[in-house]
């Protein structure tokens, strides 16, 4: 179980998201409403990149179009190393491909994206000054990380070799296939679904947070009265309640109110 504050995030796990969206100010007010998050300013210095805060503390990081080029509606989520270089060679030798190389970003840290063999998009981030998400299981915050993959054994053994995480295998049949990733200091970081069942066709493998929330039904209103979108309905689970919704520019995110 993953404690509500942290100094850092254990190597191998999720320890950022960020927002791509063609629709910026359509998103500061869509998740500054749906969560009590605060915008902040765009950062000249980063191509107009900016953040969310919660109570003051950097939640979820959001950039939209730069030049000419095309804007995926789509949340990111950054998996934390202590030496990307390695990390990114480990990942190439292992079948990803790197779609944005190693790049430090001032003295906050290096980051790169590549898409792992299984066809998910997924960040890696060595962080210097800024270590990412420093909250969780709090309304507003990240509770979960979860990879849906049509290549679970695949998937798995990527992210065992490329991230240095072990595993716990919690199901493994054709009803249920699902696997922990288990970051430095034994900490349970996120999990791979076998989604091979009921992935819909041309939709890729995808990484996910799931941010909690105190009532998923309430949220899911909000949700839809700031004019997003239902994905896929409320449902209760072993692990909480989850939701899949969509914000009116189109991005994927799921909500979570946990049992207990």
């Amino acid at each position: 179980m993953t404690m509500p504050t942290r100094d850092r995030a254990p190597v191998g796990a999720p320890c950022w998201a960020d927002l791509s969206t063609s629709d910026v100010e359509g998103s500061r007010q869509f998740y500054s409403e749906l969560f009590g998050w605060e915008a902040g300013d765009p950062s000249a210095e980063f191509g107009g990149y900016f953040m969310f805060t919660r109570d003051g503390v950097p939640v979820a990081g959001v950039m939209g179009a730069m030049g000419d080029r095309r804007t995926e509606d789509l949340w990111k989520l950054y998996l934390a190393t202590d030496d990307i270089a390695r990390t990114l060679g480990t990942a190439e030798a292992a079948g990803a491909e790197i779609v944005s190389p190693m790049m430090p970003v001032a003295d906050l840290g290096s980051q790169a994206v590549l898409v792992d063999p299984t066809g998910a998009l997924v960040g890696a981030w060595e962080p210097n000054a800024f270590v990412g998400f420093t909250v969780l299981n709090e309304h507003g915050a990240p509770s979960w990380f979860e990879l849906h993959t049509r290549a679970h054994a695949r998937a798995v053994d990527f992210y065992r070799r490329t991230f240095g995480v072990g595993v716990t295998v919690v199901g493994d049949d054709d009803a249920f296939r699902y696997a922990i990733l288990v970051g430095e200091g034994g900490v349970d970081s996120a999990g791979v679904m076998d989604a091979s069942g009921f992935l819909p066709e041309g939709v890729p493998a995808t990484w996910s947070a799931y941010w909690e929330v105190d009532d998923v039904v309430t949220a899911t209103a909000l949700v839809e009265r700031l004019g997003g979108s239902t994905v896929m309905a409320p449902h209760d689970t072993p692990y909480g309640t989850l939701v899949a919704c969509a914000d009116p520019a189109g991005a994927q995110f799921k909500l979570r109110t946990s049992n207990g």
